[in-house]
């Protein structure tokens, strides 16, 4: 962790899996791969600190604790595998239509008008991605966004997240594809008995 770490972690831990130490800069990213079950979305969840977690997290060198939940979980989002939707139509959860980054996801502005019940799980992951990035947040924790998408869809949304890379976001990515951590080039991090490692699978 250095002083120009937007998101840095020191001794978090949660029920199963810690993370002793993490630093990622303003437009950085950080991947993290493990075993199925090993706690990666946990790892995730106890960042935007919607689990319960000990340890030190800090968000441009201020500690988690001096933020509010809500504005905490504004500034870092946490981006489920599936994430939820609670309203009819999806215009419902967006906060503004930017229709440059749901023309770059392959939608058009009418997209607002859908009903949520028509969405297909790979639009699903595609508008939860859009719906965060309305929010402006400083940092994104993605749980494999792409995991569901063909290839021409999965590089569409990595130009997305590469976008917001460029506007300081920091981003954290749980994915096992060693060829889009190479892609994103990203500091590598993998969960070894309970604990995230830096370094390859």
């Amino acid at each position: 962790m250095t002083a120009r770490d937007r998101l840095s972690v020191r001794d978090l831990r949660c029920a199963v899996a810690a993370w002793p130490r993490l630093g990622v800069p303003a437009g950085g990213c950080a991947a993290l791969a493990g075993p199925s079950g090993s706690g990666k979305s946990r790892l995730l969840r106890a960042i935007a600190d919607l689990d319960p977690n000990e340890g030190e997290v800090h968000l441009d060198g201020s500690p988690r604790q001096t933020f509010t939940g809500h504005e905490w979980r504004r500034r870092v989002i946490y981006l489920a595998a599936d994430c939820a939707w609670w309203a009819e139509t999806v215009g419902e959860h967006l906060a503004t239509l930017e229709t440059d980054t749901l023309a770059a996801l392959g939608f058009d502005a009418d997209v607002a008008q859908w009903s949520v019940r028509r969405l297909s799980t790979g639009e699903r992951s595609r508008l939860g991605l859009a719906r965060a990035v309305a929010l402006q947040p400083q940092v994104l924790l993605l749980d494999e966004p792409t995991a569901n998408l063909d290839r021409a869809t999965t590089e569409a949304v990595e130009r997305v997240i590469q976008t917001q890379r460029r506007r300081g976001v920091a981003m954290v990515w749980v994915t096992h594809d060693p060829d889009q951590v190479r892609r994103l080039d990203a500091q590598r991090f993998t969960i070894h008995h309970g604990t995230a490692e830096e370094g390859s699978p």
